[in-house]
């Protein structure tokens, strides 16, 4: 049964791979034996990555992608076609956070958010679904929702939130429209994690410990996540262990959605 969870000879695509949970997950897809193309904007970041990913032993091609750009979508696949041929994960990762109040949201600003966070998922989602479809083995393919898309955060988290919970009933949907092809589709739901972007606003000395005191008030493990912390499940989502798991949202928050609001981990 422990093979099941792993990877070998299998061809993945991360977005978002240049850093925090998405650069997590490719370098846990590769420990796994996965072979993979990584995208994201930020190149340098990228290269470090493959970097990591090669000292495993396994193959990693960096694709710059903008994924709500549908041209730089169909090229990131183009390139995988040409690398590996085929695809068998798929793990949708990037974020555009725009935190502002929704009366003063700009409309610039909401279709940013929305184009990398939704858009970029539904364009990567396609061109993976169809070779996946057109090869006949089914396949993973995982996206990073949020609690945020779950239950609402307020703090400014709005387009986020909006976006999120689009993700979420993209992968319902894609579940059921793809099941007779064998083609899992799931999503992880992490709470607060310490990735880059989190740590630069946990870093802020004027609000940080107050706000870090907050959030764990919500998460009944008591501390915030690591970037690792969500590599175990999306291992298990990507592999023949899950092979009968699908259209699931699977939280990733130390209890954050088990919580009642106005119930507390602490008395």
């Amino acid at each position: 049964m422990i093979k099941n969870f792993g990877l070998d000879g299998k061809a993945a695509v991360v977005t978002g791979a240049a850093s925090g949970l998405s650069q997590a997950i490719a370098i846990g897809f590769a420990s796994a034996g996965a072979d993979l193309v990584i995208a994201d904007i930020n190149v340098e970041g990228l290269h470090d990555t493959a970097k990591s990913i090669r000292a495993l032993g396994q193959r990693a091609e960096v694709c710059p992608c903008d994924i709500s750009d549908s041209v730089a979508v169909q090229k990131l696949f183009e390139r995988l076609d040409e690398v590996f041929g085929h695809i068998d994960i798929l793990l949708n990762g990037p974020f555009a956070f725009n935190r502002e109040k929704p009366e003063a949201l700009t409309l610039e600003d909401w279709n940013d958010a929305i184009g990398v966070c939704l858009t970029g998922f539904f364009l990567c989602a396609q061109q993976a679904g169809r070779r996946m479809i057109e090869q006949g083995a089914g396949g993973s393919i995982i996206s990073i929702g949020s609690i945020a898309g779950a239950s609402a955060l307020g703090r400014g988290n709005f387009v986020y939130s909006v976006a999120k919970a689009g993700v979420h009933q993209l992968t319902r949907e894609l579940a059921v429209e793809w099941a007779g092809h064998g083609i899992r589709v799931n999503a992880l739901l992490p709470a607060q994690m310490r990735s880059p972007s989190v740590k630069k606003w946990l870093e802020d000395p004027a609000t940080a410990p107050d706000l870090v005191a907050h959030l764990l008030k919500g998460i009944p493990l008591n501390r915030l996540g690591e970037p690792e912390d969500i590599v175990g499940p999306a291992i298990f989502l990507a592999s023949d262990a899950a092979a009968f798991v699908t259209g699931t949202l699977l939280p990733v928050d130390g209890g954050n959605l088990a919580l009642n609001a106005g119930g507390s981990h602490t008395w």
